[in-house]
């Protein structure tokens, strides 16, 4: 009796010692398999994987070509192709001072608050599952955490500060001592990135990107105007994109194949990417000639209605009309094509980009006009869909984390009904997105967008469009 006591009293220190001693053993947690599905992994030199099991346990990919765990939840893969998560590297957003209210006054406080879901509904239901906000602001940083934080399904947010030389409001830095303390207080607030604008002056433009290196910050956008007759002088250690192909064209009077690949042997030498922005200026070039195609868009429907009402009502390129300025866009729009062809021959990194939100560039749809165009400009169709995976995974310094299909990466997947590869206009045939290990089917795309038309409706009756009176 003793002895078995004296047993009882040792067991019951050690559960109170160590209650999970005789705990039952954790489960792990339930994985999720996309089943003989053909992957494309966009690795370098990765070839196609087909007939596939791809194994999904707590957002990360854990398998490849392995077995179907038991009580695992199936996705029927078969015929389609899987590919990474899309990437947009330059959107706006509308958040605080970029879309207000067009009635309101500029000194007063903007009136227009759009529910972030709305916002993020046309990337994910597209394929979107990274972008870049390009003008990114405090309320921005907000709709970030909403997104990361698990409260609003939406893509990663990349968030770049914008800094300029002159500016009714923003950040604004006018010396060389400016531009380095703005680029102290960017990084001090939060934000991952800097974005340069065109009225920057040389001097401060060059301190910028040079505080930036020192403080580990990425820098892109604009080439200032004060680098006329001297683009060469802004290829600084730091820069580290051009925001539009529209920042070279705009330094070739006569938009010579020469001077194209002048730019691109500028860029390789520095270390500088390119975002094109094509279908951006496939769209100015189209509503300077007349709004007839930007009223007919289909997609228009899952605008806010502000939005709608600023680009069919206060549209400044129609403002535009006239033979000189439809030639002229016209011929930017070869030009380009043709300095993404550069580029890409010199070895350029090209990403993909839209500036969503400007007229015509509708977010989320966007990203396949852009790689459709890509091809056009001479890019292969995986070289198009690198330039929206891998290549700004790359730049951005996340390709650890995601932009390819390999064992311990996120799980930010697109599932496509035809293969890419042969046709780029596949990556619009989505079966289904994978967010971190969240999968939603066709279905459930259909029913947040169905859900967006429905809320720019209701927001129709406080900000009537014209599209919707016509």
């Amino acid at each position: 009796m003793k002895l078995k006591r004296a047993i009882v009293a040792a067991m019951a220190l050690i559960l109170i010692l160590n209650p999970a001693t005789f705990a039952e053993t954790p489960q792990r947690a339930p994985a999720t398999v996309i089943e003989h599905v053909n992957v494309i992994p966009m690795t370098e030199n990765g070839a196609v994987m087909y007939d596939t099991n791809v194994v999904i346990r707590q957002g990360r990919i854990v398998s490849l070509q392995g077995p179907v765990p038991r009580g695992a939840s199936r996705i029927n893969g078969k015929g389609k192709w899987l590919i990474p998560g899309l990437m947009d590297m330059h959107v706006h957003l509308p958040s605080d001072d970029y879309l207000t209210d067009y009635e309101t006054p500029r000194n007063e406080p903007p009136r227009l608050v759009i529910d972030t879901q709305d916002i993020m509904t046309p990337y994910v239901a597209n394929g979107v599952t990274q972008i870049m906000n390009m003008d990114a602001t405090a309320a921005a940083i907000g709709r970030r955490n909403e997104v990361e934080h698990g409260k609003v399904i939406g893509p990663h947010i990349g968030l770049a500060a914008l800094i300029d030389g002159k500016r009714r409001d923003g950040r604004v830095a006018v010396t060389p001592a400016d531009g380095r303390q703005a680029v102290r207080d960017v990084k001090a607030e939060g934000y991952g990135f800097i974005k340069l604008y065109w009225r920057l002056d040389v001097d401060t433009f060059t301190a910028i990107n040079d505080e930036a290196r020192l403080q580990g910050m990425k820098v892109l956008g604009h080439i200032p105007d004060a680098f006329e007759g001297q683009i060469e002088k802004a290829f600084v250690p730091g820069f580290g994109m051009v925001a539009h192909a529209e920042e070279f064209s705009k330094h070739s009077p006569k938009f010579e194949d020469a001077d194209a690949v002048r730019f691109a042997q500028l860029a390789k030498a520095n270390g500088t990417a390119l975002t094109g922005t094509l279908t951006t200026m496939r769209w100015i070039s189209s509503q300077v000639r007349s709004l007839d195609e930007l009223k007919a868009l289909p997609t228009l429907k899952y605008l806010h209605p502000v939005v709608r009402n600023q680009w069919l009502d206060h549209n400044s390129y129609i403002k535009m009309n006239s033979p000189k300025y439809i030639s002229y866009f016209q011929r930017m729009v070869e030009f380009h094509r043709r300095l993404v062809g550069a580029f890409k021959a010199a070895g350029v990194p090209v990403v993909a980009g839209t500036d969503a939100l400007n007229p015509g560039v509708v977010p989320g749809f966007s990203i396949h006009d852009e790689l459709e165009m890509l091809v056009d400009a001479g890019l292969g169709a995986e070289e198009a869909l690198a330039a929206a995976t891998r290549v700004p995974a790359t730049w951005m310094g996340v390709i650890g984390d995601r932009g390819t299909i390999e064992v311990g990466k996120r799980a930010d997947l697109v599932l496509l009904d035809a293969n890419p590869l042969v046709k780029i206009g596949n990556t619009r045939r989505i079966a289904g997105v994978m967010l971190g290990g969240r999968w939603l089917d066709r279905k459930k795309l259909d029913a947040m967008l169905a859900e967006l038309v429905r809320h720019n409706a209701d927001a129709n009756k406080k900000y009537p469009s014209s599209i919707t009176s016509r």
